[in-house]
């Protein structure tokens, strides 16, 4: 097999579309399906089942999914490892960040380092944590920074901070402008939350379940959205309480379409972490990048 395959094969997987895979690699759709072909024809078994116009990974194509991807993410650090030879502090670096992130100290970091890395050029995404892991994984991007440390064993995850998480609500909540010494006062109080990452054992639903049943809330009703801007604008209807990261409710806080209320018995915060390949080459500029986020 070869890389062209390779290539074929893990485009197909991500976008489940042989036209999509095609525009990605500038290739028709019959060369896209004969470099499959080939792959399949050497592995002896089939990738894909087409399903209602679309590319379902068999159980052979999940199999061999994740050394694609490796394979893909080793021959990148390969070239990224010869051009750290020739450039140093110089270059690209990616990172990929949950969004809300960039209303944090991670902002000012970033600032300090391109300052003083003048010739390297920082290229950003954001993504959820789990789509930064997955960056990351992949080879998409160098680095990563999201909610938790990841529980990949092919990643390296160190702390990078922490924030603050708020329980919001509507302005005009019976609570608003209190203080809520006793948990017992939200009895009755409908929640909104992440549903608990399933491959996880931590995420943003499990933060939410863990502050309730030590507040004693155990029975509290939950109602699972899985999207922070739904479950802002939930709140800000009413429908009930939020426990969000500081920063992801700032503009909202600002403008008084949410508060958050001074629960102690609720009062936690979550990590922020650095992630990267444990087997992946991190350049000069990379390894001084990382440096700064986990010493902040």
């Amino acid at each position: 097999m070869n890389i062209d395959e390779i290539q074929t094969f893990v485009a197909i997987a991500e976008l489940g579309d042989f036209t999509q895979a095609g525009h990605r690699l500038h290739r028709s759709q019959p060369a896209i399906s004969r470099r499959l072909g080939l792959l399949e024809d050497e592995l002896g078994a089939p990738m894909f089942d087409r399903i209602r116009g679309r590319a379902r990974l068999t159980e052979a194509g999940r199999a061999f999914l994740p050394h694609a991807e490796a394979a893909l993410a080793a021959l990148k650090d390969g070239r990224e490892a010869v051009q750290g030879l020739k450039t140093g502090m110089r270059g690209a670096i990616s990172l990929a960040l949950v969004g809300t992130l960039a209303d944090t100290h991670i902002v000012d970091v970033l600032r300090r380092f391109a300052r003083r890395s003048k010739d390297v050029r920082l290229e950003l995404r954001t993504a959820s944590s789990a789509e930064v892991t997955n960056l990351v994984r992949r080879g998409e991007a160098t680095l990563g920074l999201r909610y938790f440390a990841s529980e990949r064993p092919e990643l390296v995850s160190q702390d990078a901070g922490d924030e603050a998480m708020l329980v919001v609500a509507a302005p005009a909540h019976r609570l608003a402008g209190r203080r809520v010494r006793h948990a017992r006062a939200l009895e009755g109080e409908r929640w909104i939350g992440f549903p608990p990452a399933p491959d996880e054992r931590d995420s943003s639903g499990h933060v939410l379940a863990r502050q309730l049943i030590r507040a004693g809330l155990d029975a509290a009703d939950v109602t699972l959205i899985d999207s922070l801007t739904a479950q802002k604008r939930l709140a800000q209807a009413g429908f009930g309480l939020a426990l969000v990261p500081e920063s992801s409710v700032r503009d909202e806080l600002r403008q008084g379409t949410l508060v958050a209320l001074d629960i102690p018995a609720m009062r936690t915060v979550i990590p922020i972490t650095a992630i990267h390949r444990r087997a992946g080459y991190l350049s000069p500029a990379a390894k001084a990048l990382l440096a700064l986020l986990t010493r902040s």
